[in-house]
């Protein structure tokens, strides 16, 4: 419980935690939020770190007057972070993946999730890569399918790369320009809950539709992954 709501303080309050930090690391903040935009990227079995959230509050620590950060140097450091991190996700997926998909019984891999991934791709096709960097959970799992269906590299870095930068930039910019005014500054919290309600919103949407979608009488629960390690992802 304890553990719990230290994390939620943490996500809650990334403002102060960030401050906190710029001035305990001075410039190796870069190394840290370098890493853990790497990890939740690049590692399925770090899903649950701050994304969204994140990028904004590191956007409104960069427009703070004698911050440790420069906001262009770190949209450029964590690009590359982002990039990074899906790549070794990628091929994470194609050497391991295939196994992991046909093991019910993986304790580090949530086949719900990968099977939720797996049905963004069947509706979006490789623009998933981009679109799936807005959306918490899926865009760890995002890379890691595309290496199961075995996505031609380079066209998955083209998508590697577009989503990559547009996702850091949109948001650590958006933090840079609107984090320090007044109001979303008294408000920090309540803007951080609503960028997490707002990233998770079209996952909760696709769940929903799932749910909900009338299934002939005759159709039974599937057996087998929407994504086979022999299909190939568009």
């Amino acid at each position: 419980m304890e553990l719990l709501k230290y994390l939620l303080d943490l996500v809650l309050h990334l403002d102060k935690h960030l401050n906190a930090l710029g001035g305990q690391l001075g410039g190796w903040l870069y190394v840290l939020l370098f890493l853990v935009i790497f990890c939740e990227t690049g590692l399925v079995v770090t899903p649950f770190l701050p994304g969204d959230s994140l990028l904004f509050a590191i956007g409104a620590l960069a427009a703070t007057p004698g911050s440790v950060l420069d906001v262009h140097l770190v949209v450029v450091a964590l690009s590359v972070a982002a990039v990074l991190g899906d790549t070794v996700n990628y091929w994470i997926g194609k050497r391991v993946g295939p196994a992991v998909f046909r093991s019910d019984t993986s304790r580090l891999f949530d086949r719900r999730h990968l099977d939720r991934t797996a049905r963004f791709y069947a509706k979006y096709g490789g623009k998933t890569i981009i679109i799936a960097r807005f959306v918490p959970i899926v865009r760890t799992f995002a890379p890691f399918v595309a290496g199961i269906g075995a996505m031609h590299y380079p066209r998955f870095l083209i998508y590697n790369v577009i989503g990559g930068v547009l996702w850091i930039a949109s948001l650590t910019y958006a933090g840079y320009a609107f984090g320090n005014i007044p109001f979303v500054r008294k408000n920090f919290s309540l803007v951080i809950l609503g960028i997490i309600v707002v990233s998770v919103l079209p996952a909760v949407v696709e769940i929903l539709r799932e749910r909900w979608r009338p299934r002939p009488a005759a159709e039974a629960p599937p057996t087998t992954t929407p994504l086979a390690s022999s299909e190939r992802v568009p």
